[in-house]
């Protein structure tokens, strides 16, 4: 096939794809299952606690810090989830990514809130990361297996997941700190 027919192939598996997709929340991830007010809570929760939560005295830096974990997330999410290692039974609609409310919400509050708590003070977040993210691996990703909400393949882990929850941690941790030293940094003219 020439570079065309490839690309047409790719838009027409796409569309299938997109379709079956539709599909199957209608099926069996819409509003009508529990599964999808479960979704939503895990998205909306979150949020609600933020916003009584946030130390509005460092709202830019503690958002920057939560904003570069969901960015992250969401990107290492999307290979895990095409790659067929991540597979979300449940999801809030046919056209989100399969894990918003995790990857928007649940995992960079979290987070953020854990970094606020250490920053504020003065605990050591290397050491709360390692707990919060056995807490999601190994308890949270278990549970929702059980469930049925999520499904590991192909040798994905719960190490893995730990693995990447702490590799997202510590590096928004440290551009964080990168960046707030260069804001400190005298101006060259």
């Amino acid at each position: 096939m020439d570079r065309n027919e490839l690309l047409e192939q790719i838009s027409w598996k796409t569309d299938e794809l997109a379709h079956l997709v539709a599909e199957y929340w209608h099926q069996y991830s819409d509003y009508t299952n529990w599964q999808f007010w479960f979704v939503l809570f895990v998205l909306i929760a979150p949020l609600v606690l933020l916003y009584f939560t946030i130390d509005r005295s460092r709202l830019f830096e503690i958002f920057f810090f939560g904003y570069t974990v969901n960015m992250l997330w969401t990107m290492v999410e999307a290979v895990l989830t095409r790659e067929g290692l991540f597979v979300y039974h449940y999801f809030l609609m046919p056209f989100l990514p399969s894990a918003t409310n995790m990857t928007t919400s649940l995992l960079p509050v979290s987070f953020l809130l854990l970094y606020q708590y250490c920053t504020n003070r003065g605990k050591n977040f290397h050491l709360y990361v390692l707990v919060l993210s056995a807490l999601y691996a190994f308890v949270f990703a278990n549970v929702e297996e059980y469930v049925g909400l999520l499904s590991l393949n192909r040798g994905m882990s719960n190490f893995y997941i730990f693995f990447i929850d702490v590799v997202i941690a510590y590096f928004s941790y440290w551009f964080t700190v990168f960046l707030l030293r260069f804001k400190e940094m005298p101006k060259f003219k």
